[in-house]
């Protein structure tokens, strides 16, 4: 049996959708650094967070994990030695749903305060 300290959200209980090209562009615009990559179902958003050594890049990289699990919305990411490419989609709706927008958002703010 798993437990776990973080409450995560129960998808099966809200709707999601695609969103539309139009609604993806104009939400993108509120997210400086993130666009588009890929095409058809392998859409997503994406950014480079830079950093100034390993260490940086992974306490990102855990941030990221601890938000993704309490969302319940899983980024790919990319680890590197100074940079983390993290990218979005949501794979039930073959796009990118307003979670990705969301969560592109919350990982954004995690350097904001720094």
């Amino acid at each position: 049996m798993t437990t776990s300290m973080l409450p995560k959200k129960d998808w099966s209980r809200q709707a999601r959708r695609a969103l539309t090209a139009t609604e993806v562009v104009a939400r993108l615009a509120d997210l400086q650094g993130w666009t588009l990559s890929g095409d058809g179902d392998a859409v997503a958003i994406e950014k480079t967070f830079h950093f100034a050594n390993y260490y940086e890049t992974i306490s990102f990289v855990n941030a990221v994990a601890f938000i993704a699990n309490a969302e319940d919305h899983h980024p790919d990411l990319s680890v590197h030695y100074n940079r983390c490419v993290v990218r979005l989609n949501t794979h039930d709706v073959h796009g990118i749903s307003a979670t990705d927008i969301d969560c592109a958002s919350r990982f954004d703010a995690l350097l904001a305060a720094a």
